[in-house]
């Protein structure tokens, strides 16, 4: 039960953080620029310089607002077209993960048998874990280019100083909330990648049994019997050898055996 409820926690917290980073991706105001009345006042505001990943923008006081779309795929700035890209590669990723760690569920009945619905989740906390650093990627390449603008000391004419805007904040929640999300997938299924190893007592010493070779014998592989305990009473193989072996008896040593009684 416990392990269903973080499941289904994990579910709803990736998929609120993908939703946010597909919001972020039509929301405007990625970076805004504000300019003062005259004298450059700071309180009184006249005109507000604005982009996202698609277009720059100019409003005015009285609310008009002017846009001038990027270019087409060729000749967008190369900073934007790599934000964009990363964005839609960690979109992707998402994409698969969040189908992965559904059949994974282990509330959902597609997806095979228990262990591999485990190694489905644990792909898709992968996929996770990949499309948010693509994600994380994008956004810091957006605000190192912001950044630096912002603190240089000096600037060329017509480059204005850019302040960040509500949707780089809001992606970066999207991103923490994968991580979490990927990490308690994570959780319900970390004996998949570190299984439970297992010590056995066998004739009062102790023996080691890695996962991978339970159910076998305990004679195959790790220690031979000792001759002092005879054999195993289950060594069917041994028992049918010596049968086998007294069915061939010559019938020369069988009278000679018979002419000495």
């Amino acid at each position: 039960m416990r392990k269903r409820v973080i499941q289904v926690f994990g579910f709803l917290i990736t998929s609120l953080g993908w939703l946010f980073i597909l919001c972020t991706m039509a929301m405007d105001f990625w970076r805004i620029s504000q300019l003062g009345g005259q004298g450059g006042s700071f309180i009184i505001k006249v005109a507000w310089y604005w982009s996202n990943l698609w277009k720059d923008c100019f409003t005015d006081s009285t609310a008009v607002t002017n846009c001038r779309d990027f270019p087409v795929l060729w000749s967008v700035t190369p900073y934007v077209q790599g934000v964009r890209g990363l964005l839609m590669c960690g979109l992707t990723f998402g994409f698969f993960a969040v189908v992965l760690c559904f059949l994974g569920m282990e509330c959902t009945f597609i997806g095979g048998g228990d262990q591999a619905k485990d190694k489905m989740l644990l792909a898709g906390a992968v996929f996770h874990f990949a499309g948010g650093i693509a994600d994380i990627a994008g956004y810091c390449l957006y605000i190192n280019r912001v950044a630096r603008n912002a603190f240089a000391e000096s600037l060329s004419p017509g480059v204005l100083r850019y302040d960040l805007g509500p949707p780089i904040f809001l992606g970066l929640v999207g991103c923490f909330l994968i991580y979490l999300g990927a990490i308690m997938y994570a959780v319900t299924v970390y004996r998949v990648v570190f299984p439970e190893s297992k010590v056995i007592y066998a004739y009062g010493t102790r023996t080691y049994m890695s996962p991978r070779t339970r159910g076998r014998p305990l004679y195959s592989g790790y220690y031979q019997p000792s001759r002092q305990y005879g054999y195993y009473m289950d060594s069917q193989r041994s028992s049918s050898s010596r049968i086998s072996k007294l069915s061939l008896t010559s019938p020369a040593k069988i009278s000679e055996r018979d002419a000495f009684v």
